[in-house]
C-alpha cells in the first residue's frame, strides 16, 4: 500500500489503488480532443485483447458505476418480444431481476441458496421448459457472499441451448483470467474501480460484434443505449457521446499499464489467490471463520461469520479504521457476516499487518476467547 493513503480498503470496490494511478488524474483534457479520445481506443482494445476477443469482439464504455454497464446492457439488447433468465444467489443477481423489472422485461428467476453455486443442471432444466427465453444473465463472482459461480459450465449450457449470454464479471474481470469463448458470453461486464485497479466512473461491456449489433434500436433508454454509445465510439474515433469522466479514463489507461507491468491478468490472480488464502488461514487462527465451503471461494471477497451472537460490527469496525484497515459490512440474509476483501494494491505484507490489527482488536473487544476449535466451527 502506498505511504500517503489514509487506511487500506479491503472492500470489492472503490479499492486501493497505487499513486501513480492517482496521479495520472492530475491533468485536464478536453472530451474533444484527439488524443484523448486516442486514450480511449486504445482502452476498449486493450480490455478486448484481455479477453482474447480481438476478431470477432468489441468493446463500448458507459459512464457510471458498473450497475449502469448492467442496465444499460439489458436494457438494450433484450427484444421487445424477449424474456431473460437471470441466475440468482446473492444481491447482484437479486439486482438484474429488479432491473428487468423495473424495464418491463419478462424475467424468469432461477433462484439459487446464498451459500450454494448456481446449478448449471438447474439451469438446463429450467431452459428446456422455458423456451421464449432468449437471453440468460448471470454473476460470475457473487459478492455478497464471495461465491464463485462456475460460470464457464452455466455459458455452456446457454450455449447448447443456442441463447445469448450476458456475464456481469464486474468483481472478477482483471483478476481472474477468462476468454469470451471460455465464458461464451455474448456480453461480458465490468467497471473500473474493480479488478483492473481503476477509480469509479465508468463501466464497460465487451460484447461479440454480431450480438451488439442485432441490438440497433432496442434500447429501452436515450442515455443507456448501449448500442448507439457504441456506433459514435466507432464513427468518432473514441468520443462518447455525452460528457466522458476525463480524469477516470486517464487513470484507467495508467492501471492497464500497471496490470501489464505486473505480469498480466494471471499474475494479479496469483496475488489475489495468495491474498485470500493468507487471509482466510490467518482468520482462522483468531477464531474467524469463513461462511462459504472453501471450494466456493473466490480470490476477491471472502465473508466472515460474526464471532459472537451480539458482536458489535460497527465498533469493530472503527478500531480496525484507526489502525489503518476499512473492512465491510455482511450481506447475506441467511448469516450474520463481514466482508474483507483482498483486492487492489493490496499485498501479504498488507494482510500481515491486518492480521495483526484484529488480533488486537479482538483481544480488545473481548472476542473468541475460545479459539478456532470451538463449537464456531463452519464449512472449511
Amino acid at each position: 500500500m502506498d505511504g500517503d493513503s489514509d487506511y487500506l480498503l479491503l472492500t470489492p470496490g472503490p479499492l486501493t489503488t497505487t499513486r501513480s494511478v492517482r496521479d495520472a488524474m492530475l491533468r485536464d483534457v478536453s472530451t474533444w480532443d484527439s488524443d484523448y479520445n486516442s486514450v480511449v481506443q486504445d482502452i476498449r482494445g486493450r480490455l478486448t485483447t484481455l479477453v482474447d476477443g480481438q476478431q470477432d469482439c468489441t468493446c463500448v464504455l458507459m459512464q457510471g458505476s458498473g450497475t449502469f454497464g448492467v442496465e444499460a446492457t439489458i436494457g438494450s439488447v433484450l427484444p421487445h418480444d424477449g424474456q431473460l433468465l437471470v441466475i440468482n444467489n446473492g444481491a447482484y443477481g437479486a439486482r438484474m431481476v429488479q432491473i428487468a423489472h423495473r424495464l418491463g422485461i419478462p424475467v424468469i428467476e432461477a433462484a439459487f441458496d446464498e451459500i450454494v453455486p448456481a446449478s448449471p443442471q438447474e439451469l438446463d432444466r429450467l431452459l428446456h421448459r422455458n423456451p421464449q427465453v432468449t437471453h440468460v444473465a448471470a454473476v460470475h463472482c457473487e459478492t455478497t457472499s464471495g461465491m464463485l459461480n462456475p460460470i464457464e459450465s452455466l455459458g455452456r449450457v446457454v450455449r447448447e441451448h443456442q441463447r445469448s449470454f450476458i456475464v456481469d464479471a464486474m468483481s472478477s474481470f482483471g483478476g481472474m483470467e477468462m476468454t469470451m469463448s471460455s465464458l461464451s458470453a455474448d456480453f461480458l461486464i465490468s467497471s473500473a474501480n474493480k479488478c483492473v485497479q481503476g477509480v469509479p466512473g465508468f463501466s464497460f461491456v465487451i460484447a461479440r460484434r454480431t450480438a451488439l449489433e442485432a441490438s440497433q434500436g432496442l434500447a429501452r433508454s436515450l442515455a443507456l443505449d448501449l448500442y448507439d454509445q457504441w456506433d459514435v465510439m466507432q464513427r468518432n474515433h473514441g468520443k462518447w457521446r455525452f460528457t466522458s469522466p476525463t480524469h477516470t479514463v486517464l487513470a484507467f489507461a495508467r492501471a492497464l499499464d500497471e496490470l501489464q507491468a505486473e505480469g498480466g491478468v494471471a499474475a494479479r490472480q496469483q496475488r489475489y489467490v495468495n491474498n485470500q488464502r493468507q487471509l482466510v488461514e490467518g482468520m482462522a487462527t483468531l477464531g474467524f471463520l469463513p461462511l462459504l465451503a472453501r471450494e466456493h471461494h473466490s480470490p476477491i471477497i471472502t465473508s466472515f461469520r460474526d464471532p459472537v451472537a451480539d458482536f458489535d460490527f460497527p465498533t469493530f469496525y472503527d478500531r480496525l479504521k484507526q489502525r489503518g484497515f476499512v473492512i465491510y459490512p455482511g450481506k447475506v440474509t441467511q448469516a450474520a457476516t463481514f466482508r474483507i476483501g483482498n483486492i487492489g494494491d493490496v499485498h501479504q505484507d498488507d494482510i500481515d499487518r491486518l492480521l495483526v490489527a484484529i488480533s488486537e482488536v479482538a483481544a480488545e473487544m473481548e472476542l473468541l476467547t475460545t479459539g478456532p476449535s470451538s463449537s464456531l466451527q463452519g464449512p472449511r
